[in-house]
């Protein structure tokens, strides 16, 4: 009786699944190979185009505020919750994986402009315009289960009472203090009821204030006098400061490189700085058509988003001069408050329409669990994409962007004032002595005064 031997192939032990394509071995030494640079073109060419078929970042909106809202704050602690504060003086704490609303804390009598966490997550600080600092004992983490119609209104264990209105709040990284911006800029520890020091420096109004968060005495603050100021808690004076030409809505500080932070300015601008130079800007990002009014960093310190006047959010390199992406919905009205998520895959933001909204922070990334295959596939495009960008066909579809009308337009009636201001400038200098009009960068032209 003779036996029948099968023989499998060794190609078919190299499947990954039965149903997968044979596969075909090819020789990877380069002489072999001529028309490598063509293929692999065409290749970054397709995943270009990809990228923008398959880009819809919107992930989804949380409704539940009754005015528009303000500030927002993230949980150190714990990467799904999201705080925000709105107009009515209403502070809610959200669950961004199922988008509902977890606690809520009611208790200012006016807008809330600023909230923060304490960093081991325990404490939420919030201020506003009805003159109070309030203190909240944060939820932990296994509440966050519960419905929306079962949420629960806390109270503060703390309130305490100042002589002004208070504008913004930040939380010091690694310690107990915090400070608060009004009036002039107070820093305040969880025991007291009382500032532990105040610092005023000729500035009307403190817009914002932010804690370095690599040095936890060092801080930055904006002013309603055009300036920008860093302080220093060892000290009893304000360290540094400079006098720009329009007022600076909100600064944020490099999480990777705490030398350096980022100004979002009312004159449709971004402008990076080095804290050790604050003479000229390190770069000038450039693309909205209106006030930026707030900016925070991915956890990476590569890149940085910014929610501005004009309803669009977008998300910048943080050494490029324009925006990478550009995010915005017919319903999304004037953008007042942006965050990254804590792992910088996702993007919040908080407009005027009471709606907070998820984005991805990349806009074409496939969501859900993904094969090895799958995200070796992705790896390749991407580098791909990196290594031709700068060629004409591929840079065309990286750059561009579907816009609203509305910022369409202002987009060229922006270009055209540039345009217009430029000439200027250039037939004055040709009518002037050679020192008369010194030609200035637009890092040091918004720049009038350094002052320390």
């Amino acid at each position: 009786m003779r036996v029948k031997v099968i023989s499998r192939s060794t190609d078919e032990f190299t499947k990954e699944r039965s149903q997968d394509l044979q596969r075909v071995f090819r020789n990877l030494d380069p002489s072999l190979r001529p028309q490598e640079k063509a293929i692999e073109y065409t290749r970054a060419l397709n995943a270009a185009k990809l990228d923008k078929i398959f880009a819809r970042p919107f992930v989804g909106a949380m409704e539940g505020h009754c005015e528009a809202i303000s500030c927002m704050a993230k949980n150190p602690n714990h990467l799904t919750a999201i705080f925000s504060g709105s107009m009515d003086g209403e502070i809610r704490l959200w669950d961004l994986s199922s988008r509902r609303t977890v606690s809520r804390f009611l208790g200012h009598q006016g807008p809330v402009k600023g909230i923060t966490v304490s960093t081991d997550g325990r404490i939420l600080v919030s201020c506003g315009l009805d003159s109070t600092v309030r203190l909240w004992n944060a939820p932990a983490p296994s509440m966050m289960e519960s419905d929306e119609s079962s949420a629960n209104s806390l109270e503060p264990f703390a309130v305490y009472t100042g002589q002004n209105a208070y504008k913004a709040v930040d939380h010091q990284w690694n310690g107990n203090l915090f400070a608060t911006a009004g009036a002039q800029l107070d820093i305040w520890d969880h025991n007291r009821s009382q500032p532990v020091n105040s610092f005023q420096w000729g500035v009307d109004t403190v817009v914002s204030v932010r804690f370095n968060p690599g040095e936890p005495n060092i801080l930055a603050s904006s002013g309603s006098d055009r300036s920008i100021a860093i302080y220093d808690l060892r000290l009893s004076t304000p360290a540094r400061k400079i006098i720009m030409q329009t007022k600076t809505n909100s600064v944020c500080w490099n999480p990777m490189e705490p030398l350096n932070f980022t100004a979002a300015n009312e004159d449709w601008n971004c402008y990076s700085f080095d804290s050790r130079k604050l003479s000229e800007a390190k770069c000038v990002h450039q693309d909205h058509v209106s006030a930026v009014m707030d900016i925070d960093y991915s956890p990476t310190g590569r890149e940085f988003v910014t929610g501005s006047y004009d309803r669009t959010v977008r998300i910048f390199p943080f050494n490029g001069g324009h925006s990478r992406e550009i995010y915005h919905t017919k319903r999304m009205q004037r953008v007042f408050c942006v965050k990254f998520s804590g792992d910088g895959s996702y993007v919040i933001s908080g407009s005027d329409e009471m709606n907070l909204r998820l984005w991805k922070a990349k806009a074409s990334e496939q969501l859900g669990v993904l094969l090895p295959r799958e995200q070796r596939k992705h790896e390749y495009h991407e580098a791909l994409i990196n290594r031709y960008k700068h060629l004409p066909e591929v840079k065309r579809i990286v750059r561009h962007k579907h816009l609203p009308k509305s910022v369409y337009n202002a987009q060229g009636t922006r270009r055209a004032m540039i345009d217009s201001a430029r000439r200027k400038d250039d037939r004055r200098r040709a009518h002037s002595g050679p020192s008369v009009t010194p030609k200035q960068p637009l890092r040091k032209r918004r720049i009038i005064q350094e002052i320390e």
